[in-house]
């Protein structure tokens, strides 16, 4: 069901704290924590606790929900302390999106190009 965790979903598992991660932030509604397979320098995901599959999924379900995410990746920006970066929400495997969880990329600390891929 939609907002429940998943048993199969390895961002529910670091939500529950059965699978370690490197926490960078936590609110009541999110988890931020750096990328296994960091992209840059800074590379760090920022996901609802709650399970939505994809960010259209959340911002449709729980708009404000999906603002915490937004809120968060500038608060990861700001400790990272990054003049610039990007926010990357993929949906859909053509997109690149491998863990079907909603989660931001915070990416920065080099140039980034455009457009990406």
């Amino acid at each position: 069901m939609p907002g429940e965790p998943q048993d199969d979903c390895l961002f529910c598992k670091i939500v529950e704290g059965h699978i370690p991660a490197t926490i960078v932030r936590e609110t009541e509604t999110t988890v931020a924590f750096r990328d296994i397979n960091p992209q840059a320098p800074t590379h760090v995901l920022v996901i609802p606790k709650a399970h939505y599959e994809n960010a259209a999924a959340l911002a449709a379900a729980e708009p404000q929900l999906a603002a915490d995410v937004l809120r968060e990746t500038q608060a990861v920006a700001e400790d990272e302390k990054l003049e610039s970066y990007r926010t990357v929400f993929n949906t859909g495997s053509g997109a690149g999106q491998t863990v079907w969880h909603a989660h931001a990329h915070v990416i920065g600390g080099r140039g980034l190009q455009w457009p990406p891929g």
